[in-house]
């Protein structure tokens, strides 16, 4: 068997894409409703979350989110998020994609610049550090930024019910983590922003057009 046919045989690597905004942003939403267009176009995929999507790392997100009367260090919070991501990483995502999968993650690395960098003020070059570390050289194929106005989102969140530990931060935190989410999507190319001010029926037309590009990557190859 030749070289070039067993290479056929291999599945092409899956498409990794990644949702992102902050709170209020309509992510869980939006992001079901990618898994549910794509399944129809045929797409053998994975829907996962950050921080989380296995069990030893849903047991840090348990950690991360809780209201707690004890201060968290902001190195500490850095750490577990990447630490969650590391098995994520490994026993999920990576294995995944390798099948030919695409995965579909709410939150991943980006979120990490923008609310432990910009919210918490930490070194990026420090985040970089750990990305490239736990990461190496994967990054998303195409990251949908949910981009909303602070105070709309934040009445969304109350609106679900009882706050977690980030959404219980200050206006000034959130508007630092829009600016860090804005500014990335201006330097790395596979960003694309959606205006999550719209409604549903909007917002969801140009999530199918930005997944409609990656399928039409996918039947070029």
């Amino acid at each position: 068997m030749t070289e070039s046919f067993i290479s056929e045989l291999q599945p092409k690597r899956g498409k990794f894409i990644t949702f992102e905004g902050g709170e209020g942003g309509g992510k869980s939403t939006n992001i079901q409703f990618a898994k549910d267009y794509l399944a129809e176009q045929g797409i053998d995929l994975l829907l996962t979350r950050e921080p989380g999507g296995t069990p030893l790392a849903e047991e840090i997100r348990g950690l991360l989110l809780a209201n707690r009367e004890e201060s968290v260090d902001e190195m500490t919070e850095l750490l577990l998020v990447f630490a969650a991501r590391a098995q994520h990483l490994n026993q999920v995502i990576l294995p995944a994609l390798e099948k030919g999968q695409w995965v579909l993650c709410d939150r991943f690395t980006d979120a990490t610049y923008a609310y432990q960098g910009a919210g918490r003020g930490l070194s990026i070059h420090g985040i970089q550090t750990l990305e490239s570390l736990v990461q190496r050289e994967l990054r998303p194929d195409l990251t949908l930024l949910f981009d909303l106005d602070v105070n709309i989102g934040a009445e969304r969140a109350r609106g679900r019910g009882a706050l977690d530990r980030f959404e219980n931060q200050e206006m000034a935190f959130f508007e630092r983590v829009r600016d860090m989410y804005l500014k990335r999507s201006v330097s790395e190319s596979y960003y694309r922003i959606i205006d999550a001010g719209r409604s549903l029926p909007e917002v969801q037309e140009s999530v199918k057009a930005c997944l409609q590009t990656c399928l039409f990557d996918k039947n070029r190859q």
